[in-house]
């Protein structure tokens, strides 16, 4: 039996009973409201049964909140990772899994333009998408504020974030295993669970593409616009899984040069690779439209998956 808790909106429609049956307006509202926060609720998996590996038991809460530094929602403050799972309709479902690893430079995660909506996306063409809350620095009101403090002094920076980078990539590593392991009970197939991530995220899908252990092998890792190099220096595993890649030339934060290296290990290496440059995007375009080539990298992201059989039943 797997360790989960359920989000579920609840509201109090025992005391609209007796309105509802005298006002029939009332009544199919009702109905709506059901139906609409039946939509939206999502089963949500604590990732470890207490306190993660490597961590001390922590006090302060996760927060969420919409980041006007960011123009989108926000999470903040994870210690407990978790994943929150989107399936597909019977009639879509494919067996294909996706490990969903938003960015937020180890300080927040975009829970919304470069998770959910990615998870939306994906469930549309029956995968079953897993929208991971790794490990993050402790931040302060504003996350996402502190950020763009801490990243202009690169050395302030990495003070902040350097201890958690190897935790939030072992939780990737751990998310990928548990969806493996669990597989039959969300009706998927444990060679078909891919993972893919944005900025921080991409970094952490870089770190499971070169840590994984054989029962949580990736089938496929897709690192879009990946941040940092921390795997500059790393070996490309002998039966490394294939890696679609994304990234801007004009990426303020200067991660071209990075992915095209991440693609030359796996070209030089002997293993399928695919990466997207455009001219322009900048930095975390997530899955929103922006006017640009950048709005449809998931299409083509579907294309590739398509191409290696992971749509197919």
């Amino acid at each position: 039996m797997r360790n989960l808790t359920t989000k579920i909106p609840w509201l109090p429609f025992a005391l609209l009973d007796y309105a509802a049956m005298r006002n029939p307006l009332l009544r199919i509202a009702c109905v709506v409201i059901v139906l609409v926060t039946g939509a939206f609720s999502q089963e949500v998996i604590p990732l470890y049964p207490g306190t993660p590996p490597g961590s001390s038991a922590e006090t302060y809460p996760e927060k969420q909140y919409f980041s006007k530094v960011w123009n989108t929602e926000v999470v903040s403050n994870v210690t407990k990772p978790s994943l929150t799972v989107f399936k597909p309709s019977a009639e879509l479902k494919n067996g294909t899994a996706v490990v969903i690893c938003p960015g937020g430079g180890f300080m927040a995660l975009s829970i919304a333009s470069e998770g959910t909506e990615v998870a939306q996306y994906l469930v549309k063409r029956g995968v079953t998408a897993f929208v991971l809350k790794y490990r993050l620095a402790h931040t302060g009101e504003d996350a996402t504020q502190e950020f763009v403090t801490a990243v202009a002094d690169r050395e302030k920076f990495h003070q902040t974030v350097s201890a958690v980078v190897p935790l939030a990539i072992d939780d990737g590593l751990a998310a990928v295993k548990y969806v493996r392991q669990h597989a039959s009970e969300f009706g998927v197939s444990p060679d078909r669970v891919g993972i893919m991530g944005f900025s921080a995220g991409g970094a952490v899908t870089a770190g499971v593409a070169f840590k994984y252990s054989p029962e949580g092998r990736p089938a496929f890792v897709a690192p879009i616009y990946p941040g940092g190099e921390s795997f500059k220096d790393a070996t490309v595993p002998a039966d490394a899984p294939p890696i679609f890649m994304v990234v801007a030339s004009d990426d303020q934060f200067g991660l071209a040069p990075a992915a095209v290296g991440l693609y030359m290990k796996w070209l030089t290496a002997k293993k399928s690779a695919e990466l997207h440059i455009y001219a322009k995007g900048g930095h975390g375009f997530g899955a929103r439209p922006h006017g640009l080539p950048t709005d449809h990298w998931i299409d083509r992201f579907a294309e590739w998956m398509e191409m290696e059989g992971w749509l197919k039943k």
